[in-house]
């Protein structure tokens, strides 16, 4: 029997056998706000990332991504290459469906993450992620300027649009840039099967 426990967006439910399935989710084109500019008034700068910008290491077979605890390579909870972690990418998101293995949910960082996913305490998603140099992408990233019109909540930030990025890995984190970042529970009728 799995039991489950909401959380705003958030959903953990433990499985049988003591796995726990997660599933998460990465918004594109969705603004993070990533400086106000500061006290000393400088210009604020926002991020967005481009549709499928995490294409090349999600689809490519060899590639190896980590569902990391707050970017921490020390804390792992499941991989692409062990079959634990699942990715899709589409044109709206980057989503993911991992399971913890009883082992890992059995260490303190997993008992520890885990416990703060119930409460409510850690509920986005960040990426890890280089951009690809030059000779392989002539623009991985472009910045423009957002203009301004304070009505609008437009103050003339600097914005970056990451076009594609090698992603290394996906962290569960408490502050995620990325407001509509989510993870949730697998549904209950999700077979042990899925993975």
């Amino acid at each position: 029997m799995e039991t489950a426990l909401w959380m705003g967006d958030l959903e953990v439910r433990a499985a049988r056998k003591g796995r726990r399935k997660l599933r998460g989710r990465f918004p594109y084109k969705k603004r993070a706000v990533l400086s106000d500019g500061g006290r000393k008034g400088g210009r604020p700068q926002k991020e967005t990332f481009s549709p499928k910008a995490f294409a090349y290491r999600v689809e490519a077979a060899d590639k190896e991504i980590h569902l990391l605890v707050g970017h921490d390579y020390n804390r792992p909870l499941a991989s692409k290459l062990t079959g634990s972690l699942k990715l899709v990418d589409t044109a709206e998101a980057l989503t993911f469906e991992a399971e913890i293995s009883p082992q890992i949910a059995a260490t303190s960082y997993g008992r520890d993450v885990l416990a703060q996913i119930d409460s409510g305490l850690a509920y986005g998603i960040s990426p890890g992620f280089r951009l690809p140099p030059p000779r392989r992408v002539a623009k991985p990233e472009t910045f423009t300027d957002e203009g301004f019109d304070p009505d609008r909540g437009m103050f003339n930030a600097l914005i970056r649009t990451v076009n594609s990025a090698l992603l290394y890995e996906l962290s569960i984190v408490t502050r995620p840039a990325y407001k509509e970042s989510t993870i949730e529970a697998l549904p209950e009728d999700a077979g042990d099967n899925d993975f």
